[in-house]
């Protein structure tokens, strides 16, 4: 699941560069990379919100394990 877990963080984090340089320089970087909802731009899309989704339910889980176990956060076996 470790395999699984850095990729969703590295999408996520992916994701989030993107909106900040939508938000600060007006640029999208998929857009520019991969052109205006092509089918590429649409499958990073996709799943950069897949991993936020698998992301949110790792965390939940880590902070449901941490309460009940008292595991370190992200060491939690997932």
């Amino acid at each position: 699941m470790n395999i699984l877990r850095y990729t969703a963080y590295t999408l996520v984090l992916v994701g989030a560069l993107n909106w900040g340089l939508i938000g600060f320089f007006d640029f999208n970087l998929v857009e520019a990379i991969f052109g205006d909802m092509t089918l590429l731009s649409r499958i990073v899309y996709s799943t950069v919100g897949i991993s936020a989704i698998i992301t949110a339910l790792m965390m939940h889980h880590c902070d449901t394990v941490q309460k009940k176990e008292g595991c370190e956060y992200g060491r939690c076996n997932f």
